[in-house]
């Protein structure tokens, strides 16, 4: 019904972020890994969404990428994992780091993820061994805290008329070892010019 909500990130309460497009104000529920997200209020964010409708009501999900909500769904394939359990595992882990745990059989690390027990593991392990979706696209996700520190090179950017996912893609992947800085938000404003303006990013 909804794939995909664009609008500004007017706050948030407990696990639902408030996001707004035009005259409405919507409640969506973000796996949120890294506090340093709600730095953006007042930004534009985009989000892959999925409505779950249960018998008292609905609830709606949202994820910064469409591998993360095709993460979200197949944990939902496990037996005995639902939307929310599902969601509250993705707050705990990143999907590639998930994937990595569930390719390479680890366990151990698996019940370390809040949500997942010895049980749970056992059966993610048997369901989903292999059979994830490739989250290349996970790669390009723009990892919050990058955003919020490099706030104003991404802006800069995108004003120069570069879309703003490709824009957030290349100065996450620049900017994730680059202390903030004005000499180092120049550099990395410099490198990312040259890597947009070449289609290296692409």
């Amino acid at each position: 019904m909804f794939n995909r909500i664009r609008g500004i990130l007017n706050g948030h309460a407990d696990d639902a972020l408030h996001v707004a497009t035009g005259a409405i104000e919507w409640e969506i529920f973000v796996p949120v890994r890294d506090p340093a997200f709600f730095s953006r209020v007042g930004e534009e964010i985009e989000l892959y969404t999925w409505l779950h409708h249960y018998e008292d009501g609905m609830r709606l999900y949202g994820f910064i990428s469409a591998p993360e909500r095709q993460l979200f769904l197949d944990l939902q394939k496990v037996e005995g994992i639902g939307p929310r359990q599902a969601f509250k595992i993705l707050q705990g882990i990143a999907p590639r780091a998930l994937a990595t745990m569930l390719d390479t059989s680890d366990l151990v690390s698996l019940q370390k993820i809040p949500g997942i027990g010895p049980k749970t593991a056992q059966k993610m392990m048997l369901a989903l061994k292999g059979k994830l979706i490739a989250l290349e696209g996970e790669v390009g996700v723009p990892a919050p805290a990058v955003q919020g520190r490099f706030r104003d090179v991404i802006r800069a950017l995108i004003e120069m008329g570069f879309d703003r996912r490709e824009v957030e893609r290349v100065v996450a992947q620049l900017g994730a070892d680059v202390q903030q800085g004005p000499e180092s938000e120049k550099e990395l404003f410099r490198k990312a010019l040259l890597e947009l303006s070449t289609g290296a990013g692409a």
